[in-house]
């Protein structure tokens, strides 16, 4: 199985980590990742706010980029990428207008199926591949599944999983053996696009997720967003303090998770490089270093 793989750049920069895990989980599956040639930003968050049009033909022009690979899928795992690349795609098929303007400026054929990697990994073989492949006794056990505002709103664009109660990343969860918890604020927002001018929401926010997750008897939360695990892993400490409580619950990437139960080494996870870093990710660290 091959895909085109958009990384945008918060994984080549902040979240590496998930980059890496989700290199080494896809190549452990049989997954080919051929990363996009040439890639650039997609245009979020500024882009938007600044030209439609500009916002439209950005990710378009990356698409078309995929086209010429000679592919056309492409795998994109931040959410906020996702939803750039299938707004405009959304936009052109439904806005004749603009779709006129967009063929002035990217050259070339743009129609690629833009998908997360959680809809290609809990798809019905690959959830198999997964349950074969995952062969550790996973720790932490109990873990809740977060999967943020953005990853299938609006429905109409995202088009993927149910938008209030997904289900895509704890099946694939519950495949590689872990306990997935129901809970009450799995698409909640963690607040990540306000964290430089709304401090103060952003922390009532992301304590609404963690004490949720907490009163769950999670153990770990799984993301799949770069944005939200940024926002969840390093608020942490200024939360407990506010709200004087102790929580200490890492906020690790489906991929790491998926990593941990394959027993793949510690330098393509980078559990280290987390804020929050328990006792059972040192000891997985020390085992597989």
């Amino acid at each position: 199985m091959r895909y085109a793989y958009y990384p945008g750049c918060s994984l080549h920069s902040t979240s590496r980590e998930y980059d890496s895990s989700m290199r080494a989980v896809a190549k452990v599956l049989g997954v080919e990742l051929k990363e996009v040639e040439g890639w650039f930003c997609c245009g979020s968050t500024a882009a938007h706010a600044a030209s439609r049009l500009l916002s439209t033909a950005l990710p378009l022009a990356n698409l078309a980029s995929v086209r010429r690979m000679g592919l056309s899928d492409v795998l994109v795992p931040c959410p906020a990428c996702l939803s750039r690349f299938k707004t405009a795609l959304h936009r052109v098929d439904e806005e004749p207008a603009m779709a006129e303007d967009v063929a002035g400026i990217v050259q070339g054929d743009y129609a690629v199926q833009v998908r997360h990697p959680l809809q290609a990994f809990s798809a019905p073989g690959m959830l198999e591949a997964i349950a074969l492949r995952a062969h550790l006794r996973p720790e932490p056990r109990r873990v809740v599944c977060y999967y943020g505002c953005l990853l299938t709103r609006p429905p109409e664009v995202a088009q993927f999983d149910d938008v209030e109660n997904p289900q895509s990343m704890d099946a694939v969860l519950r495949a590689a053996g872990y306990e997935t918890l129901d809970w009450p604020a799995k698409t909640d927002c963690c607040g990540a696009s306000l964290a430089l001018t709304e401090k103060e929401v952003v922390l009532r926010l992301c304590h609404g997720i963690l004490r949720a997750a907490k009163d769950a008897g999670a153990q770990a939360l799984a993301v799949a967003c770069p944005l939200c695990q940024v926002n969840l892993d390093t608020r942490q400490e200024e939360v407990e303090r506010l709200y004087g409580e102790r929580l200490s619950l890492p906020i690790l990437y489906f991929t790491q998770l998926l990593g941990l139960a394959m027993g793949l080494p510690a330098q393509d996870l980078m559990l280290q490089k987390h804020f929050v870093a328990p006792d059972f990710t040192r000891k997985e660290v020390a085992h597989h270093a």
